[in-house]
């Protein structure tokens, strides 16, 4: 019966103990089928389209584009890169929103995404995950220095420096999963001694996690990030204020309107990294914090899955019946794995307490920062004047990109972190 329960868990962590949640083998860096060049010629260009408020004319332009080139699992990701990147600019990439997205992007993205079980948008995925490429092959990719990003809103360094540091947290979480399916092997074997020095590794990996994070600051300045990147990251979800109020229509381009075509979706965020909720789902801590918009009905975090991809998903609702970890210490009177658990609950409070820090710096107090726009070093939009918008709110401060209250629900869930210690 052992030997069966130990296969289930090697099949569950199969690739993911190797790769992660990053793609196996790099990114395509290109659609090679020359159908999608106009795609891939659009992204090429899409900082210099967005400067000069050329975007919506160019997609306008577009032919509709079918999907049926599209043949390998690389080619779909790489197409859902591409049509993230040119909804979000089209949407947010003007005077006034849009919220109606032509048929060039509509019938193709919802064609994609459905492909890849992810929602029409911008998501962690399409971001950071699909959307890097090493500086040399064979590159050590758990180094942001050794990243680039193939596509881009700003064409900015701190852009780019925003999304690698993600994939190279993203890389160096791959080490902690493999200690994830030997702790919980422990576990079963009921080996204590074991699972304290898993534990122990484990913390020292959750440490890395938050010294990679810290490097944040080096190539990423807060005025940047907060008026020219963050605006194109926000959705459509709980976007009234910014002239969203229905969310966004997907139009297919046949002349019938569709009630279910408009749609509310929240904007790309970290909330979306499969390896962050696989951490606390390892180490037993439920989080019950809403998005503070809400009283009822699933979480944040929870919500935040169905913007995973669908494999990644499932790999978190199968793990979470074999997080065995925390029962166990609970259970141990062995002083010393109680010790080595409350470690790796506090190094996985000390990167959340980081994350907070970098908020506070990049959207708090950048948003009381002049725009760089207003120097003349790049064109002012309706995106970055909702973010001011959104974001300096007397009674509810800050919102994050996904439709939260952003500072108290990152405490909250901070705090969900630190009351799990034994």
């Amino acid at each position: 019966m052992r030997q069966s329960s130990e296969a289930m868990l090697d099949d569950l962590f199969e690739g993911y103990d190797e790769q992660g949640f990053l793609s196996e083998g790099l990114p395509l860096a290109r659609l090679t089928n020359p159908y999608y060049n106009v795609w891939e010629d659009l992204s090429d260009q899409l900082p210099d389209l967005i400067q000069t408020n050329q975007i919506r004319e160019k997609i306008d332009l577009l032919p509709i584009c079918s999907t049926n080139y599209l043949q390998t699992e690389p080619e779909w990701r790489r197409a859902c890169v591409i049509m993230g990147y040119l909804a979000h600019a089209y949407i947010w990439g003007g005077e006034t929103p849009k919220d109606r997205l032509p048929p060039q992007i509509s019938k193709p993205f919802l064609e994609i995404s459905s492909h890849l079980e992810l929602p029409a948008c911008a998501t962690y995925a399409g971001l950071t995950l699909w959307n890097y490429k090493p500086t040399h092959p064979g590159s050590d990719i758990t180094d942001p220095d050794n990243l680039h990003v193939q596509t881009s809103f700003t064409g900015t360094k701190d852009e780019e420096w925003f999304m690698v540091i993600s994939v190279a947290v993203e890389a160096k979480g791959v080490g902690l999963i493999s200690l994830m399916r030997d702790a919980i092997k422990a576990v079963a074997a009921n080996d204590a001694d074991l699972l304290t020095a898993l534990l122990c590794r484990f913390a020292d990996g959750l440490s890395d996690l938050t010294l990679t994070l810290k490097r944040m600051y080096e190539h990423n300045r807060p005025a940047v990030f907060f008026h020219q990147l963050r605006p194109f990251l926000a959705g459509s979800k709980n976007m009234g204020h910014a002239g969203l109020p229905k969310g966004v229509y997907y139009d297919l381009g046949d002349g019938v309107e569709r009630p279910g075509n408009w749609l509310q979706l929240s904007g790309g965020s970290n909330a979306q990294s499969s390896l962050i909720q696989a951490l606390d789902i390892f180490l037993g801590i439920t989080h019950s914090a809403t998005d503070g918009k809400q009283t009822s009905g699933p979480s944040f975090i929870q919500q935040m899955r169905d913007y995973m991809p669908g494999p990644h998903r499932r790999f978190l609702e199968a793990l979470t019946p074999q997080a065995n970890v925390r029962p166990f210490v609970v259970e141990s009177t062995n002083q010393a794995l109680k010790d080595a658990y409350n470690a790796a609950v506090n190094e996985l409070k000390n990167f959340r307490d980081t994350h907070i820090q970098m908020v506070t710096r990049y959207i708090v107090m950048a948003a009381r920062q002049p725009n760089p726009a207003e120097e003349g070093k790049c064109k002012m939009n309706l995106a970055t004047v909702s973010s001011q918008v959104q974001d300096v709110d007397a009674k509810t401060g800050l919102a994050g990109t996904g439709g939260t209250d952003l500072i108290p629900f990152l405490k909250k869930t901070r705090d969900t972190v630190q009351d799990a210690k034994c």
